[in-house]
């Protein structure tokens, strides 16, 4: 018996997304935060709210490949460049400080912008 794959399972009302992009096109989600793993970026987790009134979260790493600018190496979170976004999980806005955390929120901008 084959083994199906499933991107993502709504835990409440069990909608299934096949694939990455049957999520990211679907109208009933929204994405409405980042929160971020300061120690490990590719661990971060993008928050999104399904219609059934429940809040799913997806692994930034899942959506690397859709970005394709610049990455920084280095941190600059809590130092006198940086705004704090990623201090605060429903703050979406553009990081503009050239830090290694800004490839994480130019992604959310990236989904942001999908047109469903």
């Amino acid at each position: 018996m084959p083994i199906s794959y499933i991107f993502k399972k709504c835990p409440c009302c069990r909608f299934e997304w096949k694939k990455r992009d049957d999520f990211l096109y679907d109208k009933d989600l929204e994405i409405i935060g980042y929160q971020s793993n300061l120690d490990a970026l590719e661990l971060g987790l993008l928050l999104f709210n399904h219609k059934c009134g429940t809040t799913l979260s997806v692994s930034v790493e899942g959506f690397r490949d859709l970005y394709d600018g610049p990455v920084y190496s280095e941190s600059k979170t809590g130092g006198g460049e940086c705004p704090g976004y990623c201090l605060h999980r429903d703050e979406l806005r553009r990081c503009p400080t050239k830090c290694a955390c800004a490839w994480a929120r130019e992604l959310v901008q990236i989904i942001k912008n999908i047109e469903k």
